[in-house]
């Protein structure tokens, strides 16, 4: 697999060229020459054992963390050559994240939770909330907007998260290990939910797990291997 060429950068939404991640004092290295492309509409799945790297490739594709070596853009642009706030606004504006804990903040309701995003921006509340109501009966929550993270179901909460991850309209949902938490078959109710506002708002989407199943209903699977990514 190659998709290193610099001419692809113009045309996606994240890519990575030559990437190098080495944990210094231990001297580990978890990723060895990773070149990957995320164009518009993507669905990727990225799968490997426990320890393999798998999340620190999705932290440095959304900018979380700084590669040893490498390069990582998003929407053309070099993340080595932004600044700290300036890489905040191009997540906030440009990618969603779901993890496999939910993380959401037990003192606000799912409607406040999913409106975080766009309050951080400073728009209006009440524009806020209706927009974060329409997300959240989108993912089937309407009947819970007042409802606390503690009050909801481990799915429910996770369908929340979802819709804070899509409610900036992110043009890259990158996901890690959404449905590890979750019984077999919430988790595949989640992960088809996820595919369908995948394919509906043409949100390009990458997804780190550790099921194959799930993996196989993407169109694109990897494995990372030895700090390699190979296609499945």
């Amino acid at each position: 697999m190659n998709n290193s060429a610099p001419s692809l950068f113009s045309s996606n939404v994240v890519a990575c060229t030559g990437l190098h991640k080495t944990y210094q004092g231990l001297d580990v290295a978890v990723l060895n020459g990773i070149d990957l492309v995320v164009n518009v509409g993507d669905q990727i799945a990225i799968v490997g054992s426990s320890g393999s790297g798998k999340s620190t490739l999705l932290h440095l594709l959304g900018g979380l963390d700084t590669p040893s070596a490498g390069q990582v853009r998003i929407l053309n642009q070099d993340l080595a050559e932004l600044g700290e706030a300036q890489k905040g606004v191009l997540r906030n504006h440009s990618l969603g994240f779901v993890y496999q804990f939910h993380h959401l903040l037990g003192e606000f309701t799912a409607l406040e939770n999913v409106a975080m995003p766009l309050l951080i921006r400073r728009m209006p509340r009440e524009q806020a909330f209706d927009l974060a109501a329409e997300m959240l009966a989108k993912v089937g929550l309407q009947h819970r907007l007042q409802h606390m993270p503690g009050e909801l179901s481990g799915g429910e909460r996770q369908r929340a998260a979802l819709a804070r991850a899509l409610i900036t309209e992110p043009q890259c949902i990158l996901a890690d290990e959404p449905t590890g938490n979750l019984d077999r078959q919430t988790a595949h109710a989640v992960f088809d939910l996820l595919l369908g506002l995948n394919q509906s708002q043409q949100r390009s989407l990458v997804v780190v797990t550790h099921d194959l199943e799930l993996a196989k209903k993407m169109q694109r699977q990897y494995s990372l291997l030895d700090g390699k990514l190979q296609p499945l």
